[in-house]
């Protein structure tokens, strides 16, 4: 059975510092590229970071870049979010996806395996 397990979400305060994990397992997702979504209540889930399955090149949403990184262990079927300097609209469930293909698309679609989700909220 393949999982995404997610980890790392909390409660913090702006200006803080999260680290979101994201363990696979069942296969390996070495040859595909790995995201990161988050979905705010009322809102639709949005495109958060992405790396390519190499970990060659990396994207983000233009209101993360600068204070979000996202890194992948091939090794160890793994991705990490770190998030610097959060803000109050961070707040949101965040998702770990694996791609179809090798390359970061920002379309829902183009994912297959999801996580549960772990919370982050971020207080004023």
């Amino acid at each position: 059975q393949v999982q995404l397990v997610e980890s790392g979400g909390g409660l913090v305060q702006a200006g803080g510092s999260l680290r979101l994990s994201c363990a696979a397992s069942g296969r390996s997702f070495s040859n595909n590229a790995m995201c990161w979504f988050r979905q705010a209540p009322g809102k639709e889930r949005e495109f958060v970071a992405g790396i390519t399955w190499n970990g060659g090149r990396t994207y983000y949403a233009d209101s993360v870049k600068g204070r979000l990184g996202i890194s992948r262990n091939n090794a160890n079927n793994t991705v990490t979010l770190q998030m610097n300097s959060l803000k109050p609209q961070d707040t949101a469930v965040y998702y770990c996806a694996a791609g179809k293909y090798y390359g970061v698309t920002e379309s829902l679609d183009d994912y297959d395996y999801w996580g549960q989700g772990t919370q982050v909220t971020v207080s004023s």
